[in-house]
Formats: structure tokens, C-alpha cells, sequence
């Protein structure tokens, strides 16, 4: 090892953490109130309190998605991953530009199902003869939304999978199916919800490029049948949390209501009193709040901590178990003001999307939108 060498006359000075975040408020706030109207900073609820902060406008992705039409500024800083910065710019008006303060936050979800693996599936599903109706999860690239979008597809979100999954199996009819993109768990979950079961869903097997397996692509395989055809995916994050937690919950809170995201394993969700959108967990955070009582949450850990925060004195809130999302952590105060710095010195890289990828993936957004409409 080595030894620190101190003279005693020199003052030792330590950087004061909480004086540091400090500097970055004040100099993101000084930021926001030089571009006035013309900047709207847009979060995440899965962000840290530090960048939650300074956001104008803060929800899940449904909320966020369905926000966009009202927002009138030039600039547009979303803090979130990156196939959010996609939707943004998908949906903003002429003239508007996006902006990200961490380029390199991407969602290993969104990743799992390549648009020309989707192509290559959809085509191989549709030589069967059948009506195939693709609905992906907003957590997916743009690409993959245009290819949807191109086969007569949506996308959904947690909040409104339900209304979604209805609207697709009416649409694929008795005799169609509905290819569920990337997320497994939630298909089935969602599945649930509408009265289905095992026999009516299938998780597609894959043989890397070639898309489906050949055991697959046979008359009277599983994929050929089942009305719910779902893409082998899943979120790391919420994956990972057991059906085991629910249980020690249980014990360690006696009397305690156990919710969770439904990108949960539905094993998991089985256990639960209770599970929904991020928007439907802060709902339930606020019911208890004024009923007292112990909430255990299975979700990001940031939004868990910032309802227990919120609400102490008045219930008690406590993650089911850790689960950060690594690539959400990305967005920083620090990376924030450095975007924001940017915006103002008119440096800031934009979001740029590819033209012919524009028209069918704004599709895809725009069913799932008046759909949603339609039913509220």
C-alpha cells in the first residue's frame, strides 16, 4: 500500500458531495429560465430524484407519449433511454428538435427483437394462411415500430396493454393471431387479463437468423394455432424479481398488499394483490397514503423510493427487492446540464430518425393513440 503525506499546516479540503449536486442545480435551473418557453424537459418516472427535479413533465411512457401533441417548444430534452427519444421526435412537430443527455441509454429489451428477424417471422407466420396482427411493446426501436407498422400493426404500452391486446385479437379475428413483441411476460399476463391461458398462447422458438425453427413452420405446430404467438423476450429488470420475494414480503409484513409491474414473471404476479402500469402503482401508492398500512412495490427501485419519500409518515413503501435499470441511471444532473448547455450554445446533437422508417412507425403510434382515445 502507500501512505498519505499530510503537512499539518495545509488545510485538507474534500469535495462536499451535496455542494457538487448543488452546483448542477442551480446551473440547470439558471439554464431552464434563460430558454424560457422554448425548452421542456421530459422524464421518466424510472429517473433519480436529481433528474426528476428538473423535469417539466414526468410519466410512464403512455403519459409521455400522449404529451407530446400539447408541447410547443423548440427544444424537447427527454431524460429517459433511447427508444423514448425515438417516439419523441417520432411525435413532435416540425420544427422541434430532441434531445438526450445520455445517448448510450438504451433498453436491453427494445434490443431483443431485431426488425428483420420480426420481417422475416411475420412472413413465415403469414405463408400458414393465417391473419397476423403484430403489437409491440413501446419498449422497441423505431425500426421494429415501422415494421409493425407496415403489417398493419400498434404498439402498446403497460398502462393500456389490455385495450391493445383486445383490439389486436379483433382485428387478427377467431381464425388470426396476434404476434405479442419483445416482452413474454407481459403478453401473458395481459393475456391473462383477457380470459386466455396456456392453451391459447405460445412462446415462438427462433433459430438466429433463419427466424423460426423448423419444427415451427409445420402444419399443426403450436405456432400455426395458438391465437397468442409471444416474441421469447423479457426486461432484465423486472425479470429477475421471484415469486419467492412475494412470499418473505409477506412474512416480514404482516397485512401487507404486494403489487407489481406485469413485466413480472406471471408466477410472480400470481402472489400479487394487485399489478399495473407505473402509473397504476403511484395511483395505488396515493390510495394508501390515505388508508395507512404496508405497500410492497415490485418495480425500478428509484420510483419506489421516491413513493416512500412522498408518502412517509402516512403508510410505509418498500421495493419488493433491488431492481435498478442500469441504462436509466445513465441520465445524471451532471449529463443533464451538459445537454442543456448544448441547447443553449446550439450544439446539442438531435435526434435523427431514417425517412423511410418515418410514415409507418408513426403508424404503428398512432393506432395505439386513437385506439386509447376511443375507449377513454
Amino acid at each position: 500500500g502507500c501512505r498519505l503525506q499530510h503537512d499539518p499546516g495545509q488545510r485538507l479540503i474534500i469535495p462536499n458531495p451535496k455542494e457538487t449536486m448543488s452546483r448542477f442545480s442551480d446551473a440547470i435551473t439558471a439554464i431552464k429560465q434563460g430558454l424560457g418557453d422554448r425548452l421542456c424537459i421530459m422524464g421518466h418516472h424510472y429517473q433519480h430524484d436529481d433528474v426528476v427535479r428538473h423535469c417539466d413533465v414526468t410519466g410512464d411512457s403512455l403519459e409521455l407519449a400522449r404529451r407530446i401533441e400539447g408541447i410547443d417548444a423548440e427544444h424537447i430534452v427527454f431524460c429517459g433511454v433511447y427508444f423514448m427519444g425515438e417516439s419523441a421526435a417520432l411525435l413532435a412537430k416540425p420544427g422541434q428538435s430532441v434531445h438526450m443527455p445520455a445517448w448510450d441509454a438504451n433498453c436491453m429489451m427494445s434490443l431483443m427483437t431485431p426488425a428483420g428477424l420480426a420481417r422475416t417471422v411475420l412472413l413465415q407466420l403469414q405463408a400458414t394462411g393465417r391473419k397476423i396482427v403484430p403489437l409491440a411493446y413501446v419498449n422497441t426501436t423505431l425500426a421494429l415500430k415501422a415494421v409493425v407498422g407496415e403489417f398493419g400493426g400498434a404498439v402498446c404500452t403497460s398502462a393500456n396493454a389490455r385495450t391493445m391486446l383486445a383490439w389486436a385479437l379483433e382485428e387478427a379475428g377467431p381464425d388470426g393471431a396476434v404476434l405479442f413483441m419483445p416482452d413474454k411476460h407481459l403478453g401473458r399476463n395481459t393475456g391473462l387479463q383477457l380470459g386466455l391461458g396456456p392453451d391459447d398462447w405460445h412462446v415462438l422458438r427462433l433459430s438466429g437468423k433463419n427466424g423460426l425453427a423448423e419444427s415451427e413452420r409445420r402444419p399443426g405446430s403450436a405456432a400455426a394455432c395458438r391465437r397468442l404467438l409471444l416474441w421469447p423476450g423479457c426486461c432484465a429488470i423486472h425479470g429477475h424479481l421471484r415469486p419467492e420475494s412475494v412470499q418473505a414480503a409477506r412474512a416480514a409484513y404482516p397485512g401487507c398488499r404486494v403489487l407489481a409491474h406485469p413485466e413480472c414473471r406471471p408466477e410472480l404476479i400470481g402472489l400479487c394483490d394487485g399489478s399495473g402500469s407505473t402509473s397504476y402503482l403511484i395511483k395505488e401508492a396515493e390510495k394508501a397514503a390515505g388508508e395507512g398500512g404496508t405497500l410492497i412495490i415490485g418495480t425500478e427501485t428509484n420510483l419506489v423510493h421516491r413513493l416512500r419519500d412522498r408518502f412517509a409518515g402516512r403508510c410505509r413503501i418498500e421495493p419488493l427487492a433491488p431492481a435498478i435499470c442500469p441504462d436509466m441511471a445513465k441520465v445524471t444532473e451532471e449529463n443533464l446540464l451538459a445537454c442543456l448547455q448544448g441547447v443553449a450554445a446550439g450544439t446539442a446533437p438531435i435526434m435523427t430518425l431514417q425517412d423511410e422508417q418515418l410514415a409507418p412507425a408513426r403508424a404503428s403510434l398512432t393506432r395505439m393513440l386513437q385506439v386509447c382515445a376511443a375507449q377513454r
